[in-house]
């Protein structure tokens, strides 16, 4: 385990040589906005623990916890073909796992670009889409055909009840989708009516949530993992809890399910806080939030999450421009007053910029939104990237340290995926040194204990697995499901 705090991460041009005083007291008062001391993330984590086991109870809470239906541990002796798709916030991904049966697999993958209007238009547009890119795949790669049908995972990231593992009644859309007809409908008997109408050889086996994926994907290949983790266009945790302490499961299990046997549960923890009783919104937060399809919903998601981190940066630009005229005086602002111009790629390459002048921001801002920058400005926008982006990866680590503090560890691999774990400059450093603060761990420490790992692929490999574990279960003669589902 490597040690990693509790230095800060290092920015990379750090003077601000040439700011006036003005864009000086600026930049500390959205210090003060955007930092969040080690004190307030044990608050929320406190705040969250009580959250996740409301989820739990016959109430629930704002924290869905929806039990996944898988229930066994991976061995890394799965083994067979399966495929497996991932309808993520951007894309969809239409991969062949290839399960060898000792801790080994091998894969195949194609990405399809989800056109933008997809994301808030019509069921038939979404699933018929997944059904032509399953053709399409499948014609590739089985140019002789297939024999029999092909078992498909559908990796659903996106918050389903499941009353059995090949089930998903979708509960609200999240990631910026909007699509009607589609929220409290089972969404398997939708897709295998587009898989049918494209004529496709493929039966869906398991419907699973891409972070219960990352779990079960990362337990295969490594025991010491005890967490998925998704950062990325969404926020997101699952674990194995104990199916005897889930009360919302009390009488809905089949005898062969013992109250000491163990239940992944997928999270959907982006909607913690909704009733913003704990986190620390900012002005820029509460704007989103009205503003987005789904005003009170994911609250936490929406401070976090990579769909979101670009749009606060263009909030507090345009403030400091339109508002205070401190920054981009006489140019024309048309472009950046666009909601979502900028995704979570924008702060992180500005972050990256390793020039002294900042001359990759410069030509970054002028070629998305057209508005010429000058020295100072481009020190006070990389200041605030960095506050975001640190903002982002310390209140990150709530989630983890809930989790453990309810489960009781004091060691696990925190297996996390995403385009943000992946891509954000210094979040594993800033993750990493908000662990050891909401744990408080002494200097003493060499090793942290509970450590952040890259994550194997949840979304194909966890779907493969998952269908895995669904089958053996039949082949039993198990429950893979409540009663009567």
């Amino acid at each position: 385990m490597v040690h990693l705090g509790p230095k800060a991460p290092q920015h990379r041009k750090g003077t601000f040589s040439g700011v006036n005083e003005q864009l000086l007291a600026v930049i500390k008062e959205y210090e003060g906005l955007l930092t969040v001391s080690g004190e307030k993330l044990r608050q929320i984590v406190d705040h969250f623990v009580g959250e996740l086991n409301k989820g739990l109870s016959k109430a629930g809470g704002n924290i869905p916890m929806i039990p996944g239906w898988v229930m066994e541990f991976p061995t890394g002796k799965e083994k067979g073909d399966y495929l497996a798709i991932d309808l993520g916030g951007t894309n969809l991904r239409v991969v062949l796992v290839k399960l060898g049966g000792d801790r080994t697999f091998d894969s195949t993958q194609s990405k399809y670009a989800i056109p933008a209007e997809i994301r808030t238009g019509t069921r038939d547009q979404l699933f018929d889409f997944i059904g032509d890119c399953l053709k399409k795949f499948v014609d590739e790669f089985f140019p002789d055909g297939v024999e029999g049908e092909l078992p498909l995972g559908f990796t659903f990231s996106y918050p389903a009840s499941q009353d059995k593992i090949n089930q998903g009644v979708l509960q609200q859309w999240t990631k910026g989708f909007d699509i009607d007809d589609v929220e409290g409908h089972d969404v398997v008997p939708i897709l295998q009516a587009s898989i049918e109408k494209y004529n496709v050889p493929i039966q869906v086996v398991a419907l699973i949530n891409d972070t219960t994926g990352t779990l079960v994907s990362s337990m295969y290949t490594d025991p010491e993992a005890k967490l998925g983790l998704i950062f990325g266009t969404g926020v997101n945790g699952a674990y194995y809890d104990v199916t005897g302490d889930i009360p919302k499961l009390e009488g809905k299990l089949a005898s062969d399910i013992p109250a000491d046997s163990v239940m992944a549960i997928n999270c959907e923890y982006g909607s913690f806080d909704n009733e913003h009783l704990v986190l620390p919104r900012t002005k820029y937060d509460i704007q989103i939030d009205k503003e987005s399809p789904r005003p009170g919903k994911q609250s936490f998601e929406k401070m976090i999450s990579g769909y979101y981190l670009g749009e606060v940066l263009r909030l507090i630009l345009l403030e400091l421009a339109e508002e205070k005229k401190l920054i981009f005086v006489n140019q024309d602002l048309s472009k950046l007053k666009k909601a979502y111009v900028w995704d979570a790629s924008i702060p992180a390459r500005i972050e990256e910029d390793p020039f002294e002048n900042l001359s990759d921001t410069q030509d970054l801002i002028y070629g998305s939104v057209g508005i010429q920058t000058t020295s100072p400005e481009r020190k006070v926008i990389r200041r605030l990237c960095e506050l975001i982006g640190d903002r982002s990866a310390r209140l990150s680590m709530c989630g983890i340290g809930a989790i453990c503090k309810k489960r009781g560890y004091k060691t696990a691999h925190c297996a996390a995926d995403g385009s943000v774990y992946n891509k954000y400059p210094d979040f594993k450093v800033r993750a990493a040194r908000a662990l050891r603060e909401i744990f408080q761990w002494s200097d003493e420490v060499k090793e942290d204990p509970i450590i952040i790992v890259p994550a194997e692929d949840g979304s194909g490999v966890g779907a493969a697995v998952i269908a895995a574990l669904t089958e053996q279960r039949l082949k039993k003669g198990l429950s893979v499901g409540i009663i009567g589902a």
